[in-house]
Formats: structure tokens, sequence, C-alpha cells
């Protein structure tokens, strides 16, 4: 059973295939903040069937600044299409913060893991944040000309500890998903590669640990609920600058990979 979340925030984007999860409460929390930053004037949600989510939808009848656009992020026309349509939403403002969010649950260990698996997985986990990204990219540069921080231009890969090399270890390596682990290391190379090949656009790039939360994809036992996490991850995001082009977890604190 997949469940998926395609993402991005002028100036947000985050997205869904069915709004939900951390995704969802993104949304909503943005929507109803006074403490956003000042540029972000727009929201932008995106969902591979913004049809089926009646939740964002009902969210987006309430607050004018909120708009839903169709992504599939396994799709290079649907990813150039969606960029198009933000292009037209956005104007000459650019978009501040790009926020990859896609997630796809299954789990596999080492006696059920399939090629078909893996290229899953790293194709919404890995392929799908650096082609996104690239689409947006003109976007993003435009709002990057009056310096680099979420206020500016910034890049947010939703990342996991479980990615982390260094950390997989103790009660960490008890999780032993080969699909999943692997593919988010890839992505925090992925996370490496564009902060040191933006940074001199000064688009800030960084991994996020959202926590071990509460989804449908988690499950009841995880540690923390979707709203515990979000509020965590837009503490943090709010307060970002030049200091944090690199990994932090929800709290702020520096990862090891």
């Amino acid at each position: 059973k997949k469940k998926r979340l395609d993402n991005c925030y002028r100036r947000t984007i985050r997205g869904t295939n069915r709004a939900r999860g951390i995704g969802l409460q993104l949304v909503k929390e943005l929507a109803n903040s006074s403490n956003r930053p000042v540029a972000a004037v727009a929201i932008i949600a995106t969902a591979r069937n913004p049809a089926a989510s009646t939740a964002l939808q009902d969210l987006s009848k309430t607050h004018s600044d909120l708009h839903i656009v169709t992504l599939d992020v396994s799709s290079e026309q649907s990813t150039s299409s969606a960029s198009e349509q933000v292009q037209s939403i956005l104007g000459n403002s650019g978009l501040n913060c790009l926020i990859n969010n896609a997630a796809i649950g299954f789990s596999t260990n080492i006696s059920t893991v399939t090629p078909e698996a893996m290229m899953t997985m790293f194709q919404v986990y890995t392929v799908a944040p650096l082609f996104v990204t690239k689409a947006f990219l003109p976007l993003l540069q435009t709002a990057a000309a009056n310096g680099m921080g979420i206020h500016r231009a910034a890049i947010i890969n939703m990342s996991s500890v479980l990615g982390s090399i260094t950390l997989n270890c103790g009660d960490t390596a008890k999780f032993r998903s080969y699909v999943y682990c692997t593919s988010k290391a890839a992505l925090n190379m992925l996370t490496r590669c564009l902060a040191a090949d933006l940074e001199p656009s000064k688009i800030l790039c960084m991994s996020l640990h959202p926590g071990w939360v509460r989804t449908d994809m988690e499950g009841p036992h995880a540690d923390l609920t979707v709203e515990q996490s979000v509020s965590g991850i837009l503490s943090v995001l709010f307060g970002l600058s030049e200091q944090d082009n690199g990994s932090l977890d929800y709290h702020g604190q520096k990862l090891q990979w």
C-alpha cells in the first residue's frame, strides 16, 4: 500500500496525493499563522490529485492566499506544468521556499527487498527532489536576489535520521528498511551537492528530520503528534540563515550524516 506527499512555500509550496500528515499540517499552520515570514504572501500546496483531498479543498475556501496546484513528482511533464502554473501565480516575485516532502509508504528487509522497491523509493525520495528543484530553480533564483535564508530563498528536503550513516547504530539500526534508509542517505548527499552548487546564488539548501511522527505511514507508536512535529519544523524554518546550510532536526539540532 503506497501513500504519497508531493511538496513546496511566495511563496511556499507543499503538496500531496490526498493531503494528509505532515504535509497537510504544514499548510494548515502556515495558512493560519500570523508570524510567518513577511515574504510568504502566498502558499502553494501541490497534490497529485487535489480533488481527492477534501481537507485541502476546504482549507482553500477560507484562505484566499492558498493555491492548490496539481503535481506528480514522478512525472517530468507534471513537474514542468506545475512550475509554469506557479510562475503564473507568483509573477515576478519569485519563490522563497520549496519544501520537498514527497513520501511513499512501505518497508523492506533483506528477505523482502526487490529491485523494483529500490527503484520506486529512490524515484520518490531522491530523484524527484532534484528534478522538482531544477524545475522551480528560476523562481528561487528570482527570490534569492535579496540574500540567503528562508526569508529570501531556500530548499528544504524532508529527510530522516534513518538516512544518517554515522547514526545507523544502536536503536536506530534496528529499523532495517533498505529502501527507505538508503534513499534518505542519498537524499542527504543530494542536499549537500545542491547546497554547494547553489550557495553562489544565495539559495539555502538543507535536509530536515521531522522526528518520528504519528502519521498513517508510521502508525500510532511514533514519538510525536503531527502538530508537535510541524510546530517544531516551522520554528526551525522561520529562523534559518546561511549558517544552517546543511542538516537539522525539528528542534534545530545539527545531525551527522
